[in-house]
């Protein structure tokens, strides 16, 4: 089951935290982990896929969440795809205008002026009855598999690893912003990931700063916390308690196989 986002502020990244990025110097007292393979090594990569989807899918196949489509009732219309874009805050409709215009003409195409005037709403208006169908025969698409891959890798994935790397932190602390800016986004708000990290900085230093990696994660960890309680939807911390925290506490920074984590009470493995 997908948990439900709530708020606005995860749309307002869409290019603001790639323009916020800093290349921060890497300082003598930065963890090694920050030489080894980032997130983006394609492994470690297809690792933070299945830990996502595990928490917003109950399911490690995420390529299967290409068709996946349905209004959780969080105020934001529609939420579909493998990264949750929804019809009510902006990244739907880029996906379907990147989508559109690599293949003009396709089965999306028509709702594009109604998904325009839904948007900052939780309206159907438009949608209604035919999109969701639409939605899964698109998902069969290449083309629009790999338009949804481009759109999540812009907006949330390679944001958060050149934060990541720029604050010197391994794949797993790459993974805690990743996760981080999949649920709260950035924005202005408290509970925002911008917000999040400032948070933790408060508390420590990341490596490149000289800090030590282990006690940032865990001040960045408790930040997380603190924001998802903030949300009656985001309450329960069990992708950070019984997941990202187990990692660290292993000081699996690199996120070495094999996994072993709990996401809702669910048990899940990668070998």
């Amino acid at each position: 089951m997908r948990t439900p986002h709530t708020g606005t502020s995860r749309r307002t990244l869409l290019t603001l935290i790639g323009a916020s990025l800093v290349a921060a110097p890497l300082l003598t007292g930065q963890s090694a982990t920050a030489a080894a393979a980032g997130l983006d090594d394609p492994a470690k990569k297809e690792i933070a896929m299945k830990l996502v989807s595990s928490a917003e899918n109950s399911s490690l196949d995420w390529k299967a969440q290409y068709k996946y489509i349905e209004d959780i009732g969080d105020g934001r219309g529609y939420t579909a795809g493998i990264i949750g874009f929804c019809s009510g805050t902006h990244d739907m409709l880029d996906l379907v205008e990147l989508y559109t215009r690599r293949k003009p003409g396709n089965v999306l195409a028509k709702y594009l002026p109604a998904l325009r005037e839904v948007d900052g709403s939780d309206s159907h208006e438009g949608l209604d009855p035919g999109f969701p169908a639409d939605w899964r025969r698109a998902a069969q698409d290449s083309a629009f598999q790999q338009a949804q891959n481009d759109e999540r890798d812009r907006v949330y994935f390679n944001p958060a690893v050149g934060q990541g790397k720029a604050d010197g932190i391994g794949a797993l602390g790459q993974f805690t912003y990743y996760d981080a800016i999949v649920m709260h986004g950035d924005g202005d708000d408290g509970t925002s990931f911008g917000s999040i990290r400032r948070r933790a900085l408060a508390k420590a230093k990341p490596p490149a700063q000289g800090g030590d990696e282990v006690t940032y994660l865990n001040a960045f960890l408790d930040a997380r916390v603190w924001a998802m309680k903030q949300e009656e939807a985001h309450s329960d911390t069990s992708r950070v308690d019984t997941a990202q925290r187990v990692f660290l506490r292993n000081r699996n920074l690199n996120l070495n196989t094999p996994l072993d984590w709990k996401v809702y009470g669910d048990s899940y493995h990668i070998g």
